[in-house]
């Protein structure tokens, strides 16, 4: 699959903590390219803040999983 998941982006979480949506700060692993943005796809680990969910869960940064993409 493509990296279709890039930096900047809000994505629904999938389990129960109660975050809802997740805003994507930094993808791990990635290299850098002038004038790129790091990119993630299913399986890749990426640091995340919670921007709708439980109050205190939000304004933390976290790790998450991506599990799901939609096909491109």
């Amino acid at each position: 699959m493509t990296l279709g998941i890039q930096v900047g982006a809000v994505m629904n979480c999938c389990d129960n903590s109660g975050a809802r949506n997740l805003y994507i700060i930094s993808v791990k692993g990635i290299g850098a390219r002038l004038n790129r943005l790091p990119a993630g796809g299913v399986g890749d680990m990426v640091m995340a803040t919670v921007k709708k969910g439980k109050p205190e869960l939000r304004k933390k940064v976290m790790p998450a999983v991506i599990v799901r993409q939609s096909k491109t």
